[in-house]
């Protein structure tokens, strides 16, 4: 199964292509894709993005997952996640959103198996 390609962006929506929700923030994996919804891991832009948000990403058996921090880049995301992703063998990426999206489309297209949580404002 192979990862959706992230068919457009901009400020406060994305689009992933096969699906026909707008999202405004959102987790993507090899054959899926939906809403990240911050409240369900008490996540803010500060101290960040947390391991409990890349879980569900992780578990679908991703080799790479590519973090966008935002357009401003105001998400923050902590050593310990990267190390977490590390520890279980995953390659990370972090980026600013735009620059994210443009890294994980690359290697959807090249077939790697790369997820992704991207922040679509600030």
């Amino acid at each position: 199964m192979s990862s959706p390609e992230i068919a457009s962006l901009s400020w406060g929506q994305m689009k992933v292509k096969g699906c026909s929700t707008t999202y405004k923030d959102c987790k993507v994996w090899p054959g899926g894709s939906r809403t990240w919804d911050w409240r369900e891991t008490g996540t803010n832009h500060s101290p960040g993005v947390q391991p409990a948000d890349l879980e569900e990403v992780i578990k679908k058996g991703v080799k790479t997952v590519v973090i966008g921090r935002g357009m401003s880049e105001a998400l923050q995301v902590p050593a310990s996640t990267v190390d977490y992703l590390k520890k279980n063998g995953i390659d990370v990426l972090v980026l600013q959103t735009e620059k994210a999206v443009a890294e994980y489309n690359a290697l959807a297209a090249r077939g790697v198996k790369v997820g992704g949580v991207f922040h679509s404002t600030c």
